[in-house]
């Protein structure tokens, strides 16, 4: 529905149109004609939304207190900085860390305003690198620091909870959980193990999952070094059982675990 003072406004087509856009993309529905916005930028624009939105989701889910002010974005590009406009992935950021843990409804209009009535700030940076400048994004980082952590394996050296994700073929990966590297597409739900690089360990979740009929979608292994400490994530179609988790959590390899809601 339209509001009366949009209807009343002598540009009420043009207002319309941005209004139908705004809460149909916070559905996720990007449409080309209620915007005066090229469609190959929307287009391109798309999955790099899904990924910020996620990353935000997965960051605040590892907070173990409420108590988040800062927020610390990078966005590498080998785009010029006048050429990456950020303001729709910062309103999808803050989507993604205020929804999950509030009645809040964030969109494209009111993130800003949102995030700043709950004392949140957002500190952006942008890093040119090297790439093809076709490419919008390399990669998005987010850092919550002077928290603490749900999974200590996701505090990088510096002590935030760090993560970084990129965009594969249209799709939003995981690419990195505090120091260690990871290849995790987010397309559901996932579970992040941290234990010993040793034979079977995948085998023993893998098994775990199977007994309670949940699909896995995928799994990505990263490491230090071979025989020291691996991070793991597990990619799910289905929600797990508490009885999964705790057989999972109960694992005598298992250092910690952590299950993610997308």
């Amino acid at each position: 529905m339209v509001p009366k003072e949009v209807n009343a406004c002598p540009f009420s087509v043009f207002h319309q149109r941005n209004w139908q856009f705004v809460n149909e993309f916070v559905k996720g529905v990007l449409r080309t004609s209620y915007v005066d916005c090229a469609a190959q930028v929307l287009d391109e624009l798309t999955p790099y939304v899904s990924l910020a939105e996620k990353l935000g989701r997965l960051a605040i889910q590892l907070v173990a207190a409420s108590g988040v002010k800062n927020v610390k974005v990078s966005y590498s590009s080998a785009r010029d900085g006048d050429d990456l406009d950020t303001r729709l992935l910062r309103a999808m950021i803050i989507k993604g860390l205020i929804e999950p843990i509030s009645d809040a409804y964030v969109n494209l209009v009111n993130a800003d305003f949102i995030a700043k009535q709950r004392g949140l700030k957002v500190i952006e940076a942008r890093e040119l690198c090297d790439g093809s400048p076709e490419v919008p994004l390399q990669t998005i980082v987010i850092k919550i620091a002077n928290v603490q952590s749900r999974f200590a394996t996701a505090l990088s050296d510096s002590g935030e909870i760090t993560l970084e994700g990129r965009v594969k073929e249209r799709i939003p990966h995981l690419c990195k959980v505090g120091e260690f590297d990871v290849d995790a597409s987010l397309e559901g739900s996932v579970i992040l193990t941290r234990q010993q690089d040793q034979p079977g360990m995948i085998g023993i979740v893998g098994n775990i999952l199977g007994d309670e009929n949940i699909n896995v979608n995928f799994m990505s292994v990263g490491r230090i070094a071979p025989r020291k400490e691996a991070l793991m994530a597990i990619g799910l179609d289905d929600e797990p059982t508490q009885a999964a988790l705790k057989r999972i959590g109960s694992i005598p390899e298992l250092q910690e675990y952590v299950y993610l809601k997308l």
